[in-house]
């Protein structure tokens, strides 16, 4: 145990060093209110896009990764990204919120046993416990239990996924592929539009705060929740097509209903 965790936390300085890094180099981000906007804690990584740090011994690589499902009404990623001795590393991705967990497992038979426990310093935070059995290395269910007395808490039945970034799906993928012209934008309602803008977010896996936004995407097979802080993902070209969606939105607040008919 001495040794895994001496290895443990010189990993995590040395992530921890390449995170800084890429934090500062990422160009401001938007504070529009439907924009991508941070949640997390100072304890939490945003960069969750970055390779996880991935510490297991063989017998237990195949339990690394990320699973997605229902989370009561939002949708869940959960990621475990540390597995040795008897100690596990996580994290959750949900309701816009990145949170961190660590904790426990145990092995019986093929059943893997886990008990993972977030830093208590947000409201939402609370006690995972789940199982993976070894035959079916693919799917994780367990519950929830909130800190926050009076609260409920929740089961939930995960599928492994792996997010990936895809500039094709969507309503309209055309706002990740190419730049827009005048002509895509001038007949558009407003509410088409935001959608349309934050598409390009969820194309991203952010996982948005807006608890609207969020549910709208959550329903598309294709979005995963997979960071709450979108520095550095866009695209030059997707950059560039926000900024004129958010012309046409201002546009279109101004005039109401005579805009787009």
């Amino acid at each position: 145990m001495r040794k895994f965790w001496f290895l443990f936390v010189t990993a995590s300085l040395l992530l921890s060093c390449n995170n800084d890094k890429k934090t500062a180099e990422a160009p401001e981000q938007s504070n529009e209110k439907a924009d991508a906007t941070t949640t997390t804690s100072a304890s939490a990584t945003t960069e969750l896009k970055q390779t996880p740090l991935q510490i297991a011994s063989k017998p237990y690589e195949k339990l690394l990764g990320s699973y997605v499902g229902p989370f009561g009404t939002n949708k869940i990623t959960m990621l475990i990204t540390a597995v040795a001795g008897d100690s596990v590393v996580g994290r959750t991705i949900v309701g816009g919120n990145d949170r961190p967990y660590r904790g426990s497992f145990k092995q019986n038979g093929s059943l893997f046993s886990f008990n993972g426990k977030e830093p208590g310093d947000h409201k939402d935070d609370g006690e995972f416990n789940f199982t993976i059995d070894e035959k079916s290395p693919d799917k994780l269910q367990g519950s929830w239990k909130p800190f926050a007395k009076g609260r409920p808490g929740k089961e939930y039945a995960l599928d492994r996924r792996k997010f990936q970034y895809n500039a094709a799906v969507g309503t309209f993928p055309e706002a990740s592929q190419r730049l827009l012209k005048a002509a895509d934008l001038e007949n558009m309602m407003k509410d088409d539009l935001e959608f349309m803008r934050n598409e390009i977010f969820a194309r991203h896996g952010f996982c948005f705060n807006r608890k609207n936004m969020r549910q709208m995407f959550e329903m598309e097979d294709w979005y995963v929740p997979n960071t709450v802080d979108i520095r550095g993902f866009l695209t030059a070209v997707e950059k560039k097509n926000i900024e004129l969606i958010k012309r046409y939105e201002k546009y279109a607040d101004e005039y109401g209903d005579e805009y787009g008919r």
